[in-house]
């Protein structure tokens, strides 16, 4: 039985560890320990390391019914900033930042509903198939835990992320491709205060290039991009050689994603070369989109579970990324589940205690209504 009592314990005493994203090694001993106290032998990987970090994924295997469709529950470790010294103050049924920091429900949230519906499963006695508990590092601003988990050791059937907003039954059964890009505009350098005339300003070509993208913000209703850093110059009485500019484009479709990137990327050298300058251009594919079908065995199952958990099920698209477009690029059906975080990322962020407990009764109806499939 899902224990609310222990369910907020748990919650509060995550979101009160530091855990920002390559600083999770507190976090992660706290779910190790944890884990093993619950009779588990989970294990830490070698992510730390090849990210620069401190810590590396939590994995643990939970052995159930052979023969059952095996799930993966994931949530990840880190949280972004503000978020040192969080002050969680419960108010009633609602958990709330006190304003200085963020909570940290994005995500400790997503892990205490895993921990705790294994907890209640373990209790009552509920049959389920083999799970593997996935805790990873680095999800925020590149989903760099989840890049690096060797996936070859979890061989699941399906995927559920807890790691989304809205009511509980809410999953994000579509999600963007992704592309980064870096545009290095070189100019000529010369003093500003005696030849300016000798030189050609970086900078100057970076703006007008960019004043007149063919592609900025919301390209159509699947697709965006966005500009989001500029550094250039050493001095203020030198003409700036070089401007580095860095942004992203995203969308649901493939296709339209490399021709928008493409499109962006010829318009700036065009408008660069026509002005004399040159550029050096850059482009990775930070991680894979997703779209799930609604007769797909996943999206069948999660309507199972919230017919039998009593809840509506919401099926909608996100614009942004999550460890769900990791885990399907490897080839496992994944979506991202709402635990009811609110306002995340920002210093009013909060839950109630309430939808937490309903995001246990709806997971644990995925893992039981799971049985009832074939591998």
């Amino acid at each position: 039985m899902i224990s609310r009592e222990r369910l907020t314990d748990s919650f509060l005493e995550m979101v009160r560890i530091d855990s920002l994203s390559r600083k999770e090694r507190d976090m992660a001993d706290h779910l190790l320990k944890k884990l093993r106290k619950m009779g588990f032998e989970p294990y830490e990987d070698d992510t730390g390391p090849k990210i620069g970090g401190n810590a590396g994924n939590i994995i643990c295997h939970v052995p159930g019914i052979p023969g059952k469709p095996v799930l993966l529950l994931m949530a990840h470790m880190d949280t972004v900033a503000p978020g040192t010294g969080k002050k969680p103050v419960v108010d009633g049924d609602v958990i709330r930042s006190d304003g200085t920091t963020v909570l940290g429900g994005d995500d400790a949230a997503g892990i205490a509903v895993i921990l705790e519906t294994v907890s209640s499963l373990m209790e009552d006695g509920t049959p389920h198939g083999d799970l593997y508990l996935v805790f990873t590092v680095a999800e925020e601003g590149g989903l760099f835990g989840a890049r690096n988990l060797d996936i070859s050791r979890i061989p699941a059937d399906f995927a559920f992320i807890m790691d989304d907003e809205g009511p509980i039954a809410t999953a994000a059964v579509k999600a963007p491709f992704y592309n980064r890009f870096k545009v290095t505009f070189r100019g000529r350098a010369a003093h500003a205060g005696l030849e300016p005339e000798k030189g050609l300003n970086a900078i100057m070509l970076a703006s007008k290039a960019l004043a007149d993208l063919p592609h900025a913000g919301r390209i159509d209703a699947e697709s965006t991009s966005n500009i989001g850093i500029i550094s250039g110059g050493t001095a203020r009485n030198i003409v700036s050689e070089t401007c580095t500019v860095e942004g992203e484009v995203r969308s649901i479709y493939e296709d339209r994603l490399e021709r928008y990137t493409k499109e962006i990327l010829d318009h700036i050298r065009n408008v660069t070369e026509e002005l004399g300058g040159q550029v050096e251009t850059e482009v990775e594919r930070m991680y894979p989109g997703y779209s799930m079908d609604e007769s797909s065995p996943i999206i069948c199952l999660l309507k199972e579970a919230a017919d039998k958990a009593g809840l509506p099920l919401n099926l909608h698209a996100t614009g942004g990324g999550s460890d769900t477009n990791v885990i399907n690029g490897y080839g496992i059906p994944a979506v991202d589940v709402s635990v009811g975080m609110d306002r995340v990322h920002s210093t009013a962020e909060r839950i109630r205690i309430s939808d937490m407990e309903k995001a246990c009764r709806f997971l644990e109806a995925i893992i039981t209504t799971a049985l009832t499939y074939s591998r």
